[in-house]
């Protein structure tokens, strides 16, 4: 490549897309010599028709990712009209998406990108989860969407982390007679706690298989009835002075309380 060769990169979006491939092809070239310059947000006829008054002074070439079809017609139209060499980067791969999947593409810009948000919201929320399970920081009461609370064994932590693959910040609290409940969850709107309960008859089944998968003896304290009933009638006194949501989840798999959450969270919004 001559020293006076330029790369524009034309993006109806942020124009990253454009300009890696834009780099991965000049590299594939002995001489290195070339500037790229990216023009990102397209969105009127006038700003190509400033680029390629620009362009058609150098030595150049016009890399594009416009899928918006209008803004796409006139960029190849006015480039033929002022004898610029244009590739588009993505409407062979729409059509030959097109004709795989037999629908047409939405042709709306940054949609990666907005994807790409999507699932780093996710990732902060499952690791949100993490840092706030089983009561570990009570300061991600105040900071999480949901705070879950009850006794041991009512799927707090599974259904933290549900709720986290569906981009919720959720911490959980462990409720134990002997341990005074945190005082952040009265600083919080009791909308945004849920109790957890379960039949003593369901928890006492569960425990003892938790202590058998940990090669314990069943008969301990933690899963006898007089213990558990203990536990339950001390965390429905806190969630009655709490004024929160209980869900009993004796029988519910984790899927079934998650979409009752989400209800409850789609009415406080409509509210």
């Amino acid at each position: 490549m001559n020293k006076n060769t330029v790369v524009y990169v034309l993006s109806d979006s942020i124009g990253e897309t454009g300009e890696q491939v834009a780099k991965a092809a000049v590299s594939q070239f002995n001489s290195g010599k070339y500037e790229t310059r990216r023009f990102p947000y397209i969105t009127e006829e006038k700003q190509i028709i400033e680029i390629l008054e620009e362009a058609k002074e150098e030595k150049c070439i016009i890399v594009f990712t416009i899928v918006v079809e209008e803004l796409r017609n006139i960029l190849i139209q006015k480039a033929k009209e002022y004898d610029i060499k244009a590739i588009d980067l993505m409407e062979p791969i729409l059509e030959g998406l097109k004709s795989v999947v037999g629908s047409s593409p939405k042709r709306e810009p940054g949609l990666i990108r907005r994807l790409d948000e999507k699932y780093f919201r996710k990732v902060e929320a499952v690791e949100f989860a993490v840092k706030y399970d089983d009561g570990k920081d009570s300061r991600g009461i105040k900071k999480a969407d949901i705070v879950l609370i009850g006794v041991s064994r009512t799927s707090k932590t599974p259904l933290s982390m549900y709720l986290a693959h569906r981009n919720i910040k959720v911490a959980n609290v462990p409720l134990i007679p002997e341990v005074a409940a945190p005082k952040e969850l009265f600083d919080i709107d009791p909308k945004k706690i849920i109790g957890l309960t379960a039949n003593p008859i369901k928890l006492n089944e569960i425990r003892q298989e938790r202590l058998k998968a940990l090669g314990l003896n069943d008969t301990a304290n933690y899963a006898s009835m007089e213990r558990i009933l203990s536990e339950i009638e001390y965390a429905e006194e806190l969630m009655k002075k709490l004024k929160c949501t209980v869900i009993d989840v004796s029988n519910k798999a984790v899927e079934e309380t998650a979409s009752l959450i989400f209800e409850m969270i789609r009415d406080d919004e409509i509210s």
